[in-house]
């Protein structure tokens, strides 16, 4: 048994998973404190600062993500220390020309801007991204490495920090939103400290980026960019289009609950995502197209089986995960007029449908079909963002926003698989049996260290 445990706790899968639950725990915490202390207003305008920080943040370092942790597998040391100065450097220039269109865009509209919910976003975003540029590319660098306990590490750090602040904002400080900002840049800045002490951030590397390396991470990065962008605004567009449609702040702020959830149920899939994209990419490099169409299936079936259990329990007890959350202001009828627990049942339903869309986009850009994906990517968000439209404009439904949702990952789930069925053959069964395989053989192996550990007890 102990042996068991072990080698669960040093399996690639755990650690991320530890690393992402430690940020949704954290996560989740310091949300449901926000909005118990925050009026809906001013919970509005935090949620859309994280909203829009987390879309920027996949535009900038979008461009070189996925292709760094892709080429690097498998890279010798020269050239490994090239793609990081690569990826160093044009993430540095990314930041920078952000920077200076969110501040000329702040400038121009400062009037239009501080009297909306963006106003945090605008003025303060642009600092966080200087802040937090290195220990987001040490993130990257150690996540191309399969370096997951250090990845664990900055997150405690980072997320744990913050949530510890807003422990002690709620019991002794009671501080602005502004204020909280500020709480939030500064355990940024500690947060980089570390990495750049550490030496996992790259910067070093700098000197030696050239061009062949800049050209490999943006060839394949002018792909996954869109893609990585196109990701965040299916998780956000939501929240952008009804933060400028007649519902008002308030329908941002109950919106955002479910989103939130939503996240919570996702901790798994970006974590066994972010272990099997190395793996079927250095199979992919190797010309194993077996051992990627072994690792979809047995990704998707075991991601599947588990998102059926996690969103039964979401449905069954929706109205207690949202007062757990937020407390009871949003369920009062006198508060507002959307039915909040609907909005959670119908997001438990998309949690569903997520493992194989994502499995199919991860299976596609590790086969180098990053455009494909792309494509798929930016179907699925017209399909988004024309049914919330008609959602908000035409029904006034923060319902209907929510089964756009369902709608659009059903089309990213067809597209994906035909696709992918142009490389191998895709099968559906395939998954389903995939999934049973992979939890009898961990259950048959469960089995046997409970035995062997009786037997030694005895």
């Amino acid at each position: 048994m102990y042996k068991l445990i072990t080698k669960i706790v040093r399996e690639d899968n755990f650690l991320s998973l530890a690393g992402n639950l430690v940020i949704a725990v954290f996560g989740l915490g310091g949300f449901a404190l926000l909005a118990r202390s925050l009026s809906p207003e001013h919970f509005a305008q935090w949620v859309i600062f994280i909203s829009g920080g987390s879309l920027v943040e996949m535009l900038r370092f979008g461009i070189t993500n996925n292709a760094l942790v892709r080429f690097l597998s498998g890279a010798s040391k020269e050239n490994s220390e090239q793609l990081i100065g690569s990826n160093v450097l044009i993430s540095l220039l990314s930041t920078v020309v952000i920077a200076l269109i969110m501040v000329s865009v702040n400038l121009v509209f400062k009037d239009i801007i501080s009297n909306s919910v963006y106003v945090l976003f605008f003025t303060w975003y642009p600092v966080l991204a200087f802040i937090n540029l290195p220990w987001n590319n040490a993130m990257i660098v150690l996540q191309a490495k399969m370096k997951y306990a250090k990845i664990l590490w900055i997150k405690a750090i980072n997320s744990g920090l913050f949530f510890s602040f807003l422990v002690m904002n709620k019991i002794v400080f009671n501080l602005s939103v502004l204020e909280l900002i500020w709480a939030l840049l500064i355990v940024n800045l500690i947060t980089t400290l570390i990495c750049i002490v550490k030496g996992w951030d790259g910067l070093l590397c700098i000197k030696k980026a050239n061009k062949s390396t800049n050209a490999t991470l943006l060839n394949f990065g002018k792909y996954s960019t869109f893609t990585l962008i196109g990701t965040n605004l299916l998780r956000n567009a939501d929240l952008l289009i009804i933060s400028i449609s007649p519902l008002g702040s308030t329908a941002v702020a109950l919106f955002s609950i479910p989103l939130k959830l939503t996240e919570l149920q996702q901790i798994p899939l970006r974590s066994f995502a972010a272990t099997a994209f190395p793996k079927m990419s250095k199979a992919s490099l190797e010309g194993n197209v077996k051992e990627v169409q072994n690792l979809f299936y047995t990704y998707s079936g075991a991601l599947t089986y588990l998102f059926v259990f996690i969103s039964l329990i979401t449905f069954v007890f929706a109205e207690e995960f949202v007062v757990l959350i937020s407390g009871y202001q949003y369920l009062n009828s006198e508060a507002t007029t959307f039915n909040i627990v609907a909005l959670v049942r119908i997001f438990s339903v998309y949690g569903v449908l997520l493992p194989i869309d994502r499995m199919t986009g991860i299976g596609l850009d590790s086969i180098n079909k990053p455009n494909i994906n792309a494509f798929k990517v930016i179907i699925m968000l017209a399909t988004n963002v024309i049914g919330d439209l008609i959602a908000v404009y035409v029904f006034e439904s923060l319902e209907i926003v929510a089964v756009s949702t369902l709608v659009f990952t059903s089309v990213g789930i067809v597209l994906g698989a035909y696709f992918l069925n142009k490389e191998f053959d895709f099968s559906t069964i395939e998954i389903f049996k995939s999934g049973n395989r992979f939890y009898k053989a961990f259950w048959e192996q469960f089995s046997r260290s409970t035995k062997e550990f009786k037997f030694l007890r005895n």
